[in-house]
C-alpha cells in the first residue's frame, strides 16, 4: 500500500509538469494519436523531469501489483489526481476551493478504507484467452485514439482520456500475468500488451492534455484505469477483500473513484500560459 501511495505521489506530481509542457508546444494534426507531439513534448524539460517520476511511479506500481489486490492499486492512482491538485496549489499558486479541499479529504478516506479491507493479491495466473484479449484491446486502444481525431473537441477529449485509462487498464492486469524477466517470457502475450498499451496510453494522454476539456479527458482517464482492472482482477484473477469487509472494500473504492472525479479538472492546472516562443530570425 506504502508503495501504492508512492507511485500516485509520482504520478500526481508528473502530470502538473507534463500538462505545462504539453500546453507549451504547438498543436498537432488533430489526430488522437500524434508522435510527432510526444517528440516536440520531450524537449521540455517539465516534461522530461515528469517521465523520470513516471518511471519512479510505474516501478512502484509493479511492487504494489505483485502484494495487493488490483482494485486498491488502481483506486490508489486515481488519488494521484488529489496530488495534483495539492502540489498545484502550493506550486502553480492554482486556489482550491472547500469543495475540492473536501473531494481531497475524501479520496484519503476512501483509501484508507480500502487500505484496511484489502487482501493479498489473487493467486489466479490468468488464461491464455485473458493474455490475448489484453493484446486485442491495447491494439483497440491505438486504433480508438486514430479514430478520436475526426470528432468534434467535446467528444474527443473525453474519448481520449477514456481510451488513454484503458491503456493503463491494461498495463496494470498485464503486469500480474507476467511472470520475471526469463526468456519465456517472450512468448507471453501479456509482455506485448503492457509495451503496446502503455505507449498507446502515453501518446492518447499527451493529445488530451494539449486540447479539449482536460476535466473530461481526465475522468475519463479515471474511469478506464480503475472500474475495468478492477473487475478483471476480481472475476479472473481472485482477487478478494479480507473476511467479512466485502462492504468495506467497495465503499472505500466507490469513495476514492468519486473524490477522483471531483477534482477531475486538476488533471491540468488551469491558469497555465505557454512559454513564449522566441523571435523570428
Amino acid at each position: 500500500m506504502i508503495c501504492a501511495l508512492g507511485a500516485a505521489v509520482c504520478f500526481g506530481t508528473a502530470s502538473v509538469l507534463q500538462a505545462v509542457a504539453s500546453r507549451a508546444v504547438e498543436p498537432g494534426t488533430g489526430s488522437g494519436v500524434d508522435p510527432a507531439l510526444l517528440m516536440r513534448a520531450v524537449r521540455q524539460w517539465r516534461y522530461l523531469a515528469g517521465l523520470g517520476l513516471d518511471a519512479v511511479g510505474f516501478v512502484l506500481q509493479i511492487i504494489a501489483l505483485r502484494h495487493i489486490p488490483i482494485y486498491v492499486v488502481g483506486a490508489a492512482l486515481a488519488a494521484s489526481l488529489a496530488v495534483t491538485a495539492v502540489v498545484a496549489a502550493k506550486l502553480m499558486r492554482v486556489r482550491l476551493s472547500r469543495t475540492e479541499w473536501g473531494a481531497v479529504g475524501v479520496v484519503c478516506a476512501g483509501l484508507l478504507m480500502l487500505g484496511l479491507a484489502s487482501g493479498e493479491e489473487g493467486s489466479g495466473e490468468g488464461s491464455l484467452a485473458l493474455k490475448l484479449g489484453l493484446l486485442g484491446a491495447a491494439g483497440l486502444v491505438l486504433l480508438v485514439g486514430a479514430a478520436a481525431g475526426r470528432l468534434p473537441d467535446g467528444p474527443r477529449a473525453l474519448v481520449l482520456g477514456l481510451a488513454a485509462g484503458t491503456g493503463f487498464g491494461v498495463v496494470e492486469v498485464a503486469v500480474r500475468l507476467i511472470d520475471g524477466f526469463s526468456p519465456a517470457e517472450l512468448r507471453n502475450p501479456a509482455l506485448y500488451a503492457l509495451l503496446l498499451g502503455g505507449g498507446a496510453a502515453f501518446l492518447l494522454l499527451t493529445s488530451a492534455l494539449q486540447r479539449g476539456s482536460v476535466t473530461a479527458a481526465t475522468a475519463g482517464l479515471v474511469l478506464g484505469e480503475t472500474v475495468g482492472p478492477a473487475v478483471v482482477g476480481v472475476v479472473c484473477l481472485g482477487d478478494r477483500p479480507r473476511e467479512g469487509l466485502a462492504w468495506l472494500a467497495v465503499t472505500g473504492f466507490v469513495v476514492a473513484v468519486a473524490g477522483a472525479l471531483a477534482l477531475a479538472r486538476f488533471g491540468e492546472p488551469p491558469g497555465v500560459a505557454p512559454e513564449p516562443a522566441p523571435p523570428a530570425a
